[in-house]
């Protein structure tokens, strides 16, 4: 059994985060979808009894929030309708709380095979300081997430680009790596992302990029070198370049201060990217 995990917002992107794993799972046997809403409840307003006899801020938000649930639980019952007769398994759950801490949670008690999640993207000092949920899934999650922005049809995808500097003993992410190439039945590009402050000559990133080739048996697979003034600047760019479907790249997860000093080209590369995005934390 293949379990998907779907957080679920009700956004567009959510919805088509929704549309590529229902259609992933689709063309498979034995995948479980399993859909997460968590409805962010903010801290109370501790404001009292206001005059004129209106209700109290929290008696309002009492009542939002049980009509928001018994909404939500609406829209489930048709989407469990909806996908009743489908050759997958789907089910659906809500919880109260803080959206990152409930995915984050349910990542590690449900322990799926992948998360496939919407992104809107962040930029300014929203992306600097704070970043989107899906950006902090990317950072944690022990297992593969997708970040999904656009409608896309991954039916149809043909080409991965994968971007890495090919330096470490990466055991599990070419073993994941190959089995994402064998989902879609896709060529791989093999890129290695030649920078002004990190130069080095294309023999030397040529003979990483065939060492890895061929230590991992991997197949249908093109080298490439690409310039480009950043690393999550030349992956963008190189994947439009060659009309890539999936970019698939590693992230450190790292956290704290050094995230906020150093950043994620992953993290980078989710929030700025219009294809979908695959990444796999590696220790």
């Amino acid at each position: 059994m293949t379990k998907i995990l779907v957080p679920f917002d009700f956004s567009e992107q959510a919805q088509n985060a929704l549309d590529f794993s229902t259609a992933i799972a689709s063309k498979f046997d034995s995948v479980e979808i399993s859909i997460l809403n968590v409805v962010e409840v903010p801290s109370g307003s501790g404001m009292g009894t206001m005059g004129g006899g209106e209700m109290m801020p929290e008696m309002e938000n009492q009542i939002f929030f049980i009509e928001l649930i018994n909404r939500r639980k609406e829209q489930f019952k048709e989407l469990e309708q909806k996908y009743k007769e489908s050759n997958f398994s789907f089910s659906t759950k809500i919880v109260l709380g803080n959206a990152f801490k409930n995915i984050s949670s349910s990542i590690i008690e449900e322990d799926p095979d992948l998360v496939i999640m919407g992104s809107k993207g962040s930029s300014g000092l929203e992306e600097i300081l704070i970043g989107s949920n899906t950006e902090k899934v990317v950072r944690t999650a022990h297992c593969p997430v997708v970040t999904v922005k656009a409608a896309t049809d991954p039916t149809k995808f043909k080409k991965i680009v994968f971007a890495s500097d090919f330096k470490e003993n990466q055991d599990e992410l070419a073993s994941r790596l190959k089995t994402l190439q064998k989902w879609f039945d896709a060529n791989l590009y093999l890129v290695v992302i030649n920078t002004p402050g990190n130069f080095e000559t294309t023999r030397r990133s040529a003979s990483r990029i065939k060492r890895f080739v061929n230590k991992y048996e991997i197949e249908h697979a093109v080298a490439e070198i690409y310039n480009s003034n950043s690393e999550e600047e030349g992956i963008v760019e190189f994947a439009e370049d060659v009309d890539a479907d999936l970019i698939a790249m590693a992230t450190h997860g790292r956290t704290g201060l050094i995230h906020l000093f150093t950043g994620s080209i992953a993290e980078d590369v989710v929030n700025h990217a219009k294809r979908p995005v695959w990444t796999f934390k590696v220790k």
